[in-house]
This record gives structure tokens, sequence and C-alpha cells, in this order.
């Protein structure tokens, strides 16, 4: 399994300093075959939110850079030629800005681009609301208009990740409404509501950015399939409850943690029945903080590498991708069914620590591409100083038994690279080439590569 990584000339992301990086990755792995004329092509940057959740002026290091998308759309119109669609969309965390985010891109410019080609451009935000949060407080919800085309509804059943996890509590999604995420997972059925625009498209490309990541240790390809749900709580984030019931939302079984878990639930479900007193809980969400600890500081929601749930959602979630039709269909399980795809990783300015929302800018000045989303990860993953085998959003795609991923085993997967110490099998690639990323705090001592 090929893939490439490239050293840009310089950390920027002037569009004319990387042109030839991009260009390095399209030819070494010869991508332009995988477009054709009239193609419905859909590019998914990481646009998780605005900027740094405690820093505004700092966004590099949080989204994919609009510099790398406009180099990606060039790409794809030149293989186009004046024919098909192009769709640059994601869908964002509930409680960001689309027009923040925006503001940060250069949408006018690949609208006109669109125009100038021939072929059509669009860009869409795939999310069926939009919240405002006061102290981490739902507190007002807009209705937004998603996907033009509609989502659809599949359901994996028991070809679901989750079909062997027999837990003892109920899974958590991304809103108060616990019932309304376990009545789409359950021993019967394994739903997921998904940009029907996506699942239409004959090629995808993934533009994700490098980061750790909470609650699944790195967020690159794999996990950036999150942004291609158009309703966020029928995937489960993590499991209710302490490891001694079965649960991973904290990841021990202290007297604080089952008092808090008890707590929040019953305060969530009030929520979630009465939203209008939003505003008048908000301001207790300091007192919790002060009793239970900060989530910044204290492990809670899953945000640590005991997590067995997330990594099932994600995989769930690429098995989509590649397999599922557009009216929630699944294809016959096997790899040559797979939707074309393309993955390249800015990871120019990447994100260490407190991922996806608050990282530390790490400077790597470079850019990851492939045509498989677990090849790339695996790349991605040893790279940033971790261990794939000790991250099971990776580790396990290479055992789904339903729609695999893969037909390649780790030590199959080779680099090319305009830097000689890149080039060769993975397995091959020295300690002293790549970088020593700080891990999450909820996955240090757990993730990183052995000296």
């Amino acid at each position: 399994m090929k893939t490439a990584i490239v050293s840009t000339p310089q950390i920027s992301y002037d569009l004319e300093i990387i042109r030839g990086s991009i260009a390095f990755l399209f030819d070494s792995l010869n991508l332009k075959n995988l477009i054709k004329e009239n193609d419905k092509v859909v590019i998914k940057p990481n646009w998780i939110r605005q900027s740094h959740q405690y820093n505004g002026d700092e966004w590099e290091s949080v989204i994919t850079h609009p510099a790398v998308i406009t180099l990606v759309l060039e790409f794809v119109l030149g293989c186009l030629k004046g024919s098909g669609k192009v769709t640059i969309a994601d869908g964002p965390q509930t409680d960001s800005s689309w027009n923040e985010i925006m503001s940060h891109t250069t949408s006018e410019l690949w609208l006109s681009m669109g125009k100038k080609s021939g072929s059509e451009v669009e860009i869409i935000d795939f999310r069926d609301h939009e919240w405002t949060l006061k102290g981490e407080i739902i507190t007002k919800r807009k209705k937004l208009i998603g996907d033009p085309l509609g989502s659809t509804i599949v359901d994996l059943g028991d070809k679901s990740e989750f079909a062997d996890h027999k837990i003892k509590t109920k899974y958590y999604g991304a809103d108060y409404n616990i019932e309304e995420t376990n009545q789409a997972h359950n021993a019967e059925s394994n739903k997921y509501k998904v940009s029907k625009t996506v699942l239409e498209s004959d090629v995808f490309i993934n533009i994700p950015k490098l980061k750790t990541h909470k609650k699944t240790g790195i967020t690159c390809s794999l996990k950036n399939l999150v942004g291609i749900n158009t309703y966020k709580n029928w995937l489960p984030h993590y499991t209710i409850g302490t490891p001694d019931n079965g649960g991973d939302q904290f990841a021990s079984s202290t007297n604080k943690s089952k008092v808090e878990t008890n707590l929040v639930n019953r305060v969530k479900s009030v929520l979630n029945k009465y939203p209008v007193i939003g505003n008048v809980i908000s301001p207790l969400r300091e007192l919790g903080k002060y009793i239970f600890g900060n989530t910044d500081d204290v492990i809670r929601s899953g945000n640590w590498y005991g997590n067995d749930t997330i990594w099932r959602t994600v995989l769930d979630l690429n098995k989509i991708l590649f397999y599922a039709n557009a009216d929630g269909s699944m294809r016959e399980s096997v790899v040559s069914n797979m939707k074309r795809y393309i993955t390249i990783v800015d990871g120019i300015i990447a994100g260490e620590g407190n991922g996806p929302m608050s990282p530390d800018r790490v400077e790597t000045g470079l850019l990851i591409a492939g045509t498989n989303p677990v090849a790339v990860d695996c790349i991605c993953a040893k790279l940033m100083g971790f261990d794939y085998q000790k991250i099971p959003m990776i580790y396990k795609a290479f055992n789904i038994r339903y729609y695999p991923l893969v037909n390649f085993v780790y030590e199959d997967i080779g680099i090319i690279s305009n830097e000689s110490k890149f080039n060769g099998n993975l397995v091959e690639l020295k300690r002293e080439d790549i970088f020593t990323f700080k891990p999450h705090f909820g996955w240090k001592g757990h993730i990183e590569l052995e000296s």
C-alpha cells in the first residue's frame, strides 16, 4: 500500500510555496486516474470549529488551511475539464459558528474557480442544527438547511462494530437526549444519519488536520469522517458510567466519579425535557468545575485511552462512506466495491496536547497523502511519535469482519517522499526522523512509541 509524505520548502501556506508539494503528492500516487470527467467529487476538510477554544486568534492548528483546499480544488477541476460537480463541505461541531469558520476560508475564490473552469462548485454545511452555548450549556438551537439533497439513514445492524459491544450502561451522544442515542444503537439496530451528497459522490477527498484528540488519541483521516453526519446525537461518543459497571465515561471508579455520573445525567435529563431552563442552570457550571474539576485537567466524558466506544463509531462511519449507497443499502462486503478515495492530511501546522479544539501549535511542514485512511493514519501516528497498536481506532481497523477497510497488513505500508529519510517501508522509519508530539493528558503515558 503506497502512501506519500512531502516536506514543504518552508513552514508556510503561501500557495506558490506549497503548490509544488501538492503536485508531488498527486504525481507520486498517480491520483489523477481516480477522478474522471463528469464525476461528483466531495472535498471534506476538518472544520470542527472557528478557532482554538481558548484563543480566538489561533485557528491554523485547529482546522484545515484554505490554501491546501484551494490547491486540491485546482487539481480536481483540472481533472474534470469543465464537467461534473465539486462539493466542499463539512458538518462542524454543533456549537460552532459556520459564518466564523467561513471567515477563515477563501470561499469566494473557490466558487469563482468553479465558474471559470465550467464545473459546478458548491459549499455546504451538512448540519441539521447549530447551537448556542452559555457556560457549556445549550441555550439556543437553530434549525439549518443542511444538505440540499437531504440525509440517508444507514443501519449497519449486526454488521456494526457495536454488535459485539456488551455493555451494562448506556451510550452518550452529542446532546442531552440519551434515549435517542440508544434508540439508534441497541441490540437490533446501529443507525447513522449521513449526508446524501457524500453517499452519491463518485470520489471522496478527505483533507483532515494532523492533531491529537481527547477521545481517539489522534484525529486524521479516519476520525475526520464524523463530519459527514448530519445529526450528531446518533453518534455514540462514550458509554455512561465508570469502569466497574462497564462504562468508559471516567478512567476510574471513584466515589466522586460515581456521584458526578448520577448528578450530571439527571441534570441533562431535565435539560432535555425543559430546555428553557438552560440559561438558569448555566451559572452552576462553574460550581460544578470547582467541585469535580475542569475538563481540561480531569478525565471525563470518555476523554482517555480507555474509551471503548468512539472507535466503533469512527470505523462504522468509514464503512458507510466506502460501501453505502445513497438509499442506505450496502454494497457487497469486498474491498473492490469501495468508493474512490483520496486523503491529504494538512500537517504543515499541526496540533498537539489538548486536541482537537485547544491544541498547541506544532510546525512540521508535512503533508501526508494516500488512497487508504488506515495506511495514512498509521503513518501519521508514527510521525507524531505514537504507537498505532495503542490507538484502537487504527489497530482495530485491520480486523474488521464486515465491510473491510484494508486488504494489507501494517508491514506492507510503503512511503514515497521528497526526503530520503522517509522513503521506504513504514516499519523502517527511524525514531530520530520523526516528531515527539505531546498527547492529550488522558492518553499521556499510554500512546507514545517506546524509545
